[in-house]
């Protein structure tokens, strides 16, 4: 383990430590419009969130940087107004960990609270209790185990991103190589010892993760 590959162990954790923190400030709300109410445009709502679980890592990558590069729909501006892109920052690689490990955050988180008896929330709202305080006392509360779980396995996905990091945020040693992109180029350039190691902190790191949703995951049920 050298100095870069530390950097990297203590990158790609930052990101998807990051990555996880967003995908819940953004990814519960949405499960929970998607488990318990109905609007116009859902099923394409459903459609966009779970997209990214089914398209190859590369052709979401370049969605970012159609969206956020320096000439991007919003890049361009951005750039414009302050000089600064997203591209090729280690941010860029949180935005790439955020959008791919979206999706099984929702889904799980979904199927948690969908999982929650209605009549308790009707109970609630028959004390007087709105919508979103119900939300927050009563339904959430009763899904955490499920939407931990999610949380977990997003942070595990976020973790082991590949694909759409190296299209939007590069392989920048000390500045965006993550591990999963520190082992690409030592197995490129023959560093068998490098890869080794970080293939093994990674494997160990996955386990814990799954053991961790597994065991929350029987919980929920």
């Amino acid at each position: 383990m050298t100095p870069e590959t530390w950097s990297a162990l203590a990158l790609s954790i930052r990101v998807a430590a990051l990555a996880t923190i967003l995908n819940a400030l953004i990814g519960i709300p949405i499960a929970y419009a998607l488990a318990r109410r109905r609007f116009r445009g859902k099923a394409l709502v459903d459609l966009v969130v779970t997209l990214p679980l089914v398209l190859p890592p590369t052709v979401t990558g370049y969605y970012l940087i159609v969206l956020l590069g320096r000439r991007g729909w919003l890049g361009a501006p951005l750039h414009a107004a302050t000089g600064w892109t997203i591209t090729f920052t280690w941010w860029a690689a949180v935005v790439a960990a955020t959008v791919m490990a979206l999706p099984l955050l929702v889904r799980t988180a979904r199927a948690a609270i969908e999982s929650v008896d209605r009549d308790l929330e009707r109970a609630a709202w028959t004390l007087g209790r709105p919508e979103w305080r119900t939300a927050l006392e009563v339904t959430l509360p009763l899904a955490r185990n499920g939407i931990l779980a999610g949380l977990v396995l997003a942070f595990a996905r976020a973790l082991g991103e590949f694909g759409a990091t190296l299209m939007l945020a590069g392989n920048i040693p000390g500045r965006t190589a993550t591990v999963p992109l520190t082992i690409y180029t030592a197995v490129q350039t023959g560093e068998d010892a490098t890869a080794w190691a970080l293939v093994g902190v990674l494997t160990a790191l996955s386990c814990l993760v799954l053991i961790a949703a597994n065991r929350l995951g029987a919980r929920a049920t």
